[in-house]
């Protein structure tokens, strides 16, 4: 079995809790912010789940679904808030085949700090789109991935699939 070693990704962790003082959730602080604001990563927000944007994405487009509330195990989600989520994965995978023309999709979650949680304790699913041939050189040489679109900019294209989708 081959090891690759990424130190940057214990800095990545680390982020958070420098950028939250250790005392609050960068989640729980997104559930106030308004998708239409111009700095909120926010793409939309239904009962008991909402969509960001992941600030570190895998590729463009990648986003995140979890609920409001702050439970860190599957099990502490109540039938509400697993239902929307299901359905919100269902509706971001429309959302961004239809607005970035992805050709599939990599759907998946962290549990806990082992399995790879940059977040563990707000529970979370990744959607991240993906594209023939979207693998190129720059990981490999430079230790660089290339996100061909700003953030704000794809986040704009997104919440006006997801308007349509309000229940």
């Amino acid at each position: 079995m081959e090891r690759l070693f990424s130190p940057w990704r214990s800095e990545y962790i680390e982020s958070f809790h420098k950028e939250n003082g250790d005392k609050t959730c960068v989640f729980c602080n997104a559930v106030n912010e308004n998708p239409v604001d111009v700095n909120s990563l926010v793409v939309y927000k239904g009962k008991t789940v909402f969509i960001i944007m992941n600030r570190y994405p895998y590729n463009n487009g990648h986003l995140l679904i979890l609920p409001y509330r702050h439970v860190a195990k599957l099990n502490e989600l109540n039938d509400a808030e697993k239902t929307e989520i299901f359905y919100l994965l269902e509706v971001s995978v429309q959302a961004l085949d239809g607005v970035l023309n992805s050709q599939g999709h990599n759907i998946g979650m962290n549990l806990g700090k082992a399995a790879g949680a940059g977040i563990e304790d707000h529970l979370h699913f990744h959607v991240v789109p993906r594209w023939n041939g979207d693998t190129n050189f720059m990981p490999v040489l430079n230790d660089v991935k290339l996100i061909s679109e700003e953030i704000l900019k794809t986040k704009t294209k997104l919440i006006s699939f997801f308007e349509g989708f309000k229940k």
